[in-house]
């Protein structure tokens, strides 16, 4: 458990940065130079990701069971996980309207992937993995929806075409997960 809490502060601190006082991100750039700063945030997010995958790994071997899961709970989840892929390609997808209407995208996204498998998934290992990024995505919420009301974003114009590009492109990527993209990367199979 120690390596996925290690590997939670690592990689949660790195994406926190940004949402700190802006003296932080300015400070560390005026130190490592735009590159140093990008690179040693890389590399750390980088440590942080395989710290918590090998650590979730270890508490997976013996879960403590805090709450049981029924079966219906993973069609809970695969639905879920639907909008919630929607959400992370509309992070990246310009002029779209679910940016344009919803603000952050990712942060959405990462908060309902991480409710939807708490629902499905009822560990110490669980509450600690979802429950940490259902927290990181809270925070990050709230932090970012008042800056946006302080300093509101330049509103760019939405186009229905990108609109589309992320509702199918999301929704293949929930495909792939379903149809063996999850069992591969993460060695358990949506459906059971």
């Amino acid at each position: 458990m120690l390596l996925l809490i290690a590997g939670l502060v690592i990689f949660l601190g790195c994406h926190t940065i940004g949402y700190g006082p802006a003296a932080w991100k300015v400070g560390l750039t005026a130190r490592l130079g735009l590159g140093g700063y990008k690179g040693l945030y890389s590399l750390l997010s980088l440590v942080g990701f395989v710290l918590l995958i090998m650590g979730y790994g270890q508490a997976r071997l013996m879960p403590e069971v805090l709450w049981p899961s029924p079966s219906w709970t993973r069609h809970a989840t695969i639905a879920l996980m639907l909008p919630a892929m929607i959400l992370l390609v509309a992070a990246y997808v310009p002029n779209n309207a679910i940016k344009a209407t919803l603000g952050h995208p990712m942060i959405l996204s990462v908060k309902t992937w991480a409710v939807s498998h708490l629902i499905s998934n009822g560990t110490v290992g669980d509450l600690v993995l979802f429950g940490s990024f259902l927290a990181w995505g809270v925070l990050a919420f709230i932090v970012s929806r008042r800056r946006d009301r302080a300093n509101p974003p330049e509103a760019r114009p939405v186009t229905l075409g990108a609109t589309l590009v992320c509702v199918i492109a999301g929704s293949i990527v929930w495909a792939v997960l379903l149809m063996g993209g999850h069992r591969l990367l993460i060695g358990v199979s949506p459906w059971g």
